[in-house]
């Protein structure tokens, strides 16, 4: 079956209808203040806190500003060690600040910072440790916290995929000195575009609040080089009425989740990555590795998918470190990155959002099925 007249993506947003938007918007209009922490944004911290079960959070425009605004309101310098299987705005944001990335490889079966290679990438230089919870599946943060303990290091977690993930003691993103989220249009909660620091107390909040605000203090007053990173109003009361839809569209995800798993399960040279489980996950993704036994190969698949209508992804292909910027790097050198190198080679991320239909799910398991 032929899905070209629809056009299936890896991702989109849920929309609510556009009426429920509409008292916000008047709101806004009649309030008249548009950004500069308006009540909006004040509510939206506040609610996001509730739901999400820390104490402290500071909203920003973009995830990746509040990468950035991390590093420097923990004063990070010298070489950071992070992984090179993610997102480009996770080392990005290092090089931002003028910090030298550190490469380090990842976990075969959660595809996580391998918690075990963390130490061998340590040097006098090193000042922190940035792990990536990816796909929404958490890290060994135990083992990545006593590392960062014993060579006191600061370990802020690149969160992008991780909201509403939990573990054993409650939200993952308790862990470490700070943790980053990201509300862009693909995440499971968005604000259209938007991110969020997680902060561990007043203190720290009130310096990232002074550096998302070019580092003002009051009106005669600027005490760091900060940036112009706040959330207006209208992405924080989209984020208000996202809130409100949240746990029917996460419901929904899983059983997506559980649809591509029962219609994989018995396809050779197929693999999905193991289920973080209930209450741990929050399947933002559906990733697949498409392994060497496979009849055909990953980029082989990617395009027969594409070619009936369903846009997968490879991501994350290419690694950071195959980038320019990182690629002569010492520690971006593939032979010391052996198993991020091959998930980056079988890689693909199937369509999974709230709207995806169960018939769709199953047309596009019977296509792959079909190949091999």
């Amino acid at each position: 079956m032929s899905l070209k007249k629809t056009k299936i993506f890896v991702t989109q947003p849920h929309l609510p209808p556009l009426e429920e938007f509409l008292p916000y918007l008047e709101k806004i209009w009649k309030n008249k203040q548009l950004t500069n922490c308006g009540p909006f944004h004040h509510q939206l911290e506040n609610e996001l806190c509730d739901y999400l079960g820390v104490e402290h959070i500071a909203l920003f425009a973009n995830g990746t500003l509040a990468l950035v605004t991390a590093l420097q309101a923990l004063k990070i310098t010298g070489e950071v060690i992070t992984t090179p299987y993610s997102f480009v705005a996770t080392s990005h944001s290092l090089l931002w600040n003028g910090i030298k990335p550190v490469f380090s490889d990842v976990d075969p079966d959660t595809l996580n910072l391998d918690a075990a290679k963390i130490e061998a990438a340590i040097t006098s230089d090193t000042t922190a440790i940035m792990p990536v919870h990816c796909y929404g599946h958490p890290c060994d943060v135990d083992a990545i916290q006593e590392i960062a303990d014993r060579r006191n290091l600061k370990v802020i977690y690149d969160a992008a995929h991780a909201f509403g993930v939990q573990d054993e003691g409650g939200s993952i993103l308790r862990h470490g000195d700070l943790s980053v989220l990201s509300f862009h249009a693909t995440k499971v909660f968005n604000t259209f575009e938007g991110g969020a620091i997680i902060c561990p107390d007043a203190e720290i909040k009130l310096r990232i609040n002074q550096l998302k605000n070019f580092g003002i203090v009051d009106e005669l007053t600027v005490v760091a080089p900060g940036i112009n990173g706040k959330m207006s109003e209208f992405n924080a009361a989209f984020g208000l009425m996202q809130l409100q839809h949240l746990e029917g569209a996460l419901a929904r995800r899983q059983e997506i989740d559980a649809h591509y798993r029962n219609n994989l399960q018995n396809i050779k040279g197929i693999r999905c990555l193991k289920d973080a489980g209930e209450r741990v996950a929050n399947y933002a993704y559906f990733p697949i590795l498409v392994e060497e036994y496979f009849p055909i190969s990953r980029d082989a698949l990617y395009n027969i998918l594409k070619e009936n209508g369903i846009y997968s992804r490879r991501y994350f292909y290419p690694l950071i470190s195959d980038f320019p910027m990182y690629r002569r790097l010492p520690s971006a050198q593939p032979e010391n990155l052996p198993v991020a190198t091959g998930a980056a080679q079988k890689v693909l991320c199937l369509p999974i959002y709230p709207d995806l239909e169960t018939m769709q799910v199953e047309t596009i398991a019977d296509l792959i099925a079909a190949q091999s």
